[in-house]
């Protein structure tokens, strides 16, 4: 979801940190940021909410009680205007327990216009659409306080009552983007006396569609089943912002906040007459208390927070709370659906304090507890393969042939694997092809899988060695080194002491910096000259990189030299390579006349 760096602005008093500290503490403690971009003076995040904290931060009020609790800021609850109690003729009854709360209020003698600029603005900033001042409001709540509303022409439905039904068969209704749907029992709907009027919780219809003519509305602000709005939606395919919000539940409880919110916005905007709501609240929800002591959060993260580092927590999210000695029980709040045992209390100490506060230590390793006997051999049989040079491939389990066939498999790929073997010499070419870029005249691969037989299945190793593929059982493999018994490896001691430190890297491999590699293919070229016996071929080398320009990707090496007759003969690779194009034969061919001339420059010099 988007959110605007100004309206959150609108919750607080002191001035939000800048754009990157906003960043960095949102990825730090809440949520991954997908995007940010800048719309005229706002700075709008794209923020990856994901479905657990859905119910409570697809909306700004969300995003900015996390920033409160992240950044210790003091947040600004809105207050609406309290309206007169004005009795109404609007009725509401919920035929089914799908929907599990409704709010009706009417509004009379309201004028609809365009929205005013700053609502405009807001809107435009996250990527909506604005279509008048009504549907604005309600758009602009749902995006602040994260629950859906609708409003209905009331002066279109065939009286004051809405009903919450179910569809009937062969019952349809056009949305208000011309779609018609064709209902059934299984669709929760909102209604008149007669006809239908929205898809409840995913789409209003047009029958009672606001426009610049409509004089008196009623708010609809509703809670409905989480699973029957999801299966709904996909049944007839049809995805709004309000199925998003609906279908990762959202608590019944906020939708009297999001009723005084919309009233008091529609009123400051269009004036009118503010009737009394009308709740339906069948099965009210209770309120939940959940208990976690300082001895089990520190348990669970490994750390040592003290007791008021972990009471300031619950501050800091703004969660009301008892203490008895070193036990917290805290009463969720409403709007935290997601929090229900002390692990989930556990979660928000280690997020908010910070997963860098916690140190990094290893567990406690019992060296009596046998090892299991698969992983033992397979880490074996891979650091001893490390250890010796080699590097780990993994190929596809399956092929165009072999002795079990798969049903329903893509047709090329018909069996599953009967060796090893095939996959890897596969691997071995395409390695190859890539050696010079790669600058290893020698490729050393291994693989460790199983392979499928007829009547079973055997874990395998294969290897390359010299121009063969060897292939063995893991079994096969751990009898070529009889130090390494099936016994041995049954020790945790043994793995740890003997085992992985095989797999340890080579001391004399040098660090490197990773460089993003080209989308585009390399050339190679090689020069080979003639040199004074004893010459430093370091000289040549050098000479060769000074003239072979930037597009020399890899250092020149080595590969060939032998003496003869008081002359010694040096062949170096060249590698070449573009970020942005594919080279072709006439732009390295420029370079290695150029190369060629400033050898021939040095007369005891001949190019071979």
């Amino acid at each position: 979801m988007k959110f605007s760096y100004n309206w959150l602005q609108d919750y607080f008093e002191e001035e939000l940190p800048e754009l990157e500290k906003i960043s960095d503490g949102i990825v730090f403690h809440s949520f991954e940021i997908e995007d940010i971009e800048r719309a005229g003076e706002d700075k709008i995040f794209d923020i990856k909410i994901l479905p657990d904290r859905a119910h409570d931060c697809l909306s700004h009020w969300g995003i900015a009680k996390e920033l409160s609790a992240i950044f210790n800021l003091k947040i600004k609850e809105k207050e609406y205007k309290v309206f007169e109690n004005k009795p109404t003729k609007l009725e509401i009854k919920i035929e089914d327990e799908k929907c599990l709360r409704y709010m009706g209020r009417i509004v009379k003698n309201i004028k609809v216009t365009e929205s005013p600029k700053w609502l405009k603005e807001k809107l435009n900033a996250i990527g909506q659409k604005s279509i008048n001042n009504i549907v604005d409001a309600a758009n602009f709540v749902m995006f602040d306080l994260g629950q859906p509303i609708h409003c209905f022409d009331l002066d279109k439905l065939e009286s004051s009552k809405i009903i919450v039904r179910n569809g009937e068969m062969g019952e349809k209704i056009t949305t208000l983007d011309k779609k018609e749907v064709n209902l059934d029992d299984s669709i929760l709907i909102i209604a008149d006396v007669k006809d239908s009027l929205a898809i409840a919780g995913i789409k209003g219809g047009n029958k009672a569609e606001v426009d610049f003519n409509t004089k008196n509305i009623v708010i609809e602000v509703a809670n409905f089943n989480a699973t029957t709005t999801r299966r709904t939606s996909k049944k007839i395919g049809i995805y709004t912002d309000a199925v998003k919000r609906y279908e990762n539940e959202i608590s019944p409880e906020l939708c009297e906040k999001v009723m005084n919110a919309i009233t008091d916005l529609i009123w400051e905007l269009t004036g009118g007459e503010v009737e009394d709501i009308v709740d339906i609240y069948p099965r009210k929800v209770q309120g939940k208390e959940v208990s976690v002591s300082v001895d089990y959060i520190n348990k669970y993260l490994g750390a040592d927070f003290s007791k008021e580092e972990i009471e300031n927590v619950w501050i800091k999210l703004n969660f009301e709370y008892k203490k008895d000695d070193n036990i917290f029980t805290i009463s969720v709040p409403f709007t935290r659906l997601d929090i229900n045992l002390s692990c989930d209390l556990v979660e928000e100490v280690g997020r908010i304090l910070g997963y860098d506060k916690i140190k990094e230590t290893a567990p406690e390793i019992n060296k009596n507890t046998k090892a299991n006997e698969t992983f033992s051999k397979i880490l074996f049989a891979r650091n001893k393969l490390l250890n010796e040079g080699y590097s780990e491939v993994m190929t596809y389990a399956f092929c165009d042939k072999g002795e079990v066939e798969v049903l329903a498999s893509a047709s090329d790929k018909k069996f599953l694997r009967n060796n090893l073997s095939d996959g890897l010499r596969e691997s071995l070419k395409l390695n190859q092809l890539n050696g010079p870029l790669l600058g290893i005249n020698k490729i050393k691969i291994f693989e460790i899988g199983t392979v499928f037989l007829k009547d079973k299945e055997e874990m395998h190793v294969a290897y390359n060695e010299k121009k063969e593929i060897k292939e063995m059982s893991l079994d096969e493999f751990i009898l070529k080194f009889p130090e390494y018994s099936v016994k041995n490896l049954a020790s945790i001691e043994f793995l740890l002491e003997k085992v992985l430190p095989l797999g340890s890297p080579r001391q004399d491999l040098k660090k490197q910096e990773f460089k993003s590699w080209s989308i585009y293919p390399f050339i190679t070229r090689d020069v080979a000259v003639w040199m004074t016996e004893g010459e430093d071929s370091e000289i040549l080398r050098k000479l060769i990189k000074d003239n072979a320009t930037s597009l020399l990707v890899k250092e020149p090496y080595l590969f060939d030299s032998f003496t003869k007759s008081g002359r010694t003969s040096y062949g170096f690779r060249l590698v070449f390579q573009s970020y942005e194009k594919t080279l072709t034969d006439d732009e390295i061919n420029i370079i290695m006349d150029k190369i060629g001339h400033k050898i021939k420059e040095n007369s005891s010099w001949e190019l071979r």
